[in-house]
């Protein structure tokens, strides 16, 4: 726990095992077969199978959350960033909380390694203590198809030299700070690294989906006003959270 509001980032011993790797591994295939358009990244995984949410209930992962942001935990997102072999995308340094409309902003989001990931295939790299102003530091828009997002911090907010790689064996996972500084660089290597995540709110926070709505019209990229809350543990603090389930119908 000290590690992670020190650095922004832990990696836990605990990790997932093989046969359920496999599980995600086959299930993001089929996702694929009917969405290729999720080539480089799914956002919005609950909205076209809900069977991943399967992989969010583990008592492991929500005790470590738990730890680090309080007992009432909503699940609001689950994505995929798989960079496939040989021609897989950059994501531009960046911090979360650029995109995300949730006020207060607050989220420790949970990086599944479902590849092994490594320098050679475009590791997560953060850049360690970058959260502890607790401020959303200066971005631009960069509209670039080799990019998977499309805020990029400016030159002057980050040191690309402080970063460390996230060197994960498959299965293993990081939590991480919404205020944390990271990117990571293309795949030219002949194996893929597929990350799966998870984010999780405290319910003292609201998902403010008319946020969601301007800032989509402002910026493009994904429509983040359609997303499926889900109660995991406690009760809603704030009590203004919908936890109407949302479908893929609801995200077009």
């Amino acid at each position: 726990i000290a590690e992670y509001h020190e650095r922004g980032y832990v990696v836990p011993d605990y990790r997932l095992p093989e046969t359920t790797l496999q599980e995600i591994r086959d299930r993001h295939s089929a996702l694929l077969e009917r969405h290729p358009e999720f080539r480089d990244n799914a956002s919005a995984l609950l909205s076209y199978d809900l069977g991943f949410l399967n992989y969010a209930r583990d008592p492991s992962i929500l005790d470590m959350v738990e730890q680090v942001v309080g007992p009432d935990i909503c699940l609001w997102n689950m994505s995929f960033f798989a960079k496939p072999a040989l021609n897989g995308k950059k994501t531009p340094f960046h911090q979360d909380g650029q995109y995300w409309p949730i006020q207060p902003l607050a989220t420790c989001t949970v990086w599944i390694a479902i590849d092994a990931a490594n320098v050679e295939n475009g590791c997560l790299q953060y850049i360690p203590g970058s959260h502890k102003s607790r401020k959303l530091r200066a971005h631009e828009q960069k509209d670039d198809p080799n990019y998977t997002l499309n805020q990029e911090l400016r030159p002057e907010e980050y040191n690309p030299d402080e970063a460390e790689n996230l060197i994960l064996e498959a299965g293993q996972m990081a939590l991480h700070d919404v205020f944390l500084s990271h990117g990571s660089d293309e795949n030219h290597s002949p194996h893929p690294r597929r990350g799966m995540t998870m984010r999780m709110m405290p319910t003292s926070s609201v998902y403010d989906r008319d946020l969601a709505r301007r800032r989509h019209a402002e910026r493009g990229g994904t429509d983040m006003s359609h997303h499926s809350l889900f109660l995991m543990r406690g009760q809603d603090t704030s009590g203004q959270n919908d936890f109407r389930l949302r479908t893929a119908a609801d995200a077009r």
